[in-house]
């Protein structure tokens, strides 16, 4: 594995703590946002370390599974949850893109679901990584 993906996994590891630190502090927007980051990054650590290729610029992360399906299977209740995790990177962080107030608008519910979508699918890729 390359050193550059396993430094993405190591990032999205960090972004995971932050998540759950967000969490416990109740800042569920950040919990929400730091969420979806940390998926992003594992799977870009994918990307770039099983399919040897440059990540796309984007943030879906719809479309970012579709590019690592074949290295890392999600069961289909995670997959189903992507949509939700994924609208945090704009939704959590931009008043009115969603909510007016992120800050005052996201729900302990909301963010607890994003960090353990977010959980077993760096459990998931941690394997596929050291497999």
């Amino acid at each position: 594995m390359r050193g550059e993906a396993l430094d993405w996994f190591e990032e999205a590891k960090v972004d995971l703590d932050r998540a759950r630190r967000a969490l416990n502090d109740g800042d569920y927007s950040l919990s929400c946002y730091m969420s979806q980051q940390a998926v992003e990054k594992a799977m870009k650590a994918v990307i770039i370390g099983l399919r040897r290729e440059r990540p796309p610029h984007l943030h879906d992360l719809t479309a970012l599974y579709e590019l690592i399906r074949e290295k890392v299977q999600l069961p289909a209740s995670l997959v189903e949850v992507l949509p939700e995790v994924s609208q945090y990177y704009v939704t959590a962080r931009y008043p009115n893109a969603g909510v007016s107030r992120p800050s005052k608008g996201f729900s302990r519910l909301q963010a607890v679901r994003a960090l353990e979508a977010a959980e077993n699918v760096l459990r998931k890729i941690e394997e596929a990584i050291h497999s």
